[in-house]
């Protein structure tokens, strides 16, 4: 007998800030800049594009169009958005002795 599959949305299991800050630390911890601008996009989508949009100063269709698969994400974007989510990056610099 086949299983049936259903999707699952990440942003609707994200509904603390508390499980926001590890789903985006471990995005970050992969080192990979495409897996980390979805997982943005995920937040994004979990704390309501509305209010990122307005906090942003981008259009809807502006914030949208970064986030696409054919997207070319920003730095400058890239902040306003963290910004906005209230994503914060910590640096640590790895000394060689």
């Amino acid at each position: 007998m086949a299983e049936k599959l259903t999707t699952c949305d990440p942003a609707a299991v994200l509904v603390n800030d508390e499980e926001i800050a590890a789903f985006m630390t471990a995005r970050f911890e992969t080192g990979d800049a495409t897996y980390v601008a979805k997982a943005l996009a995920v937040v994004a989508r979990a704390k309501g594009m509305t209010e990122i949009s307005l906090k942003t100063g981008l259009s809807r269709e502006h914030f949208y169009r970064p986030f696409s698969e054919r997207r070319n994400l920003t730095l400058e974007t890239t902040l306003l958005v963290m910004r906005a989510l209230g994503v914060e990056v910590s640096t640590k610099m790895h000394v060689a002795q």
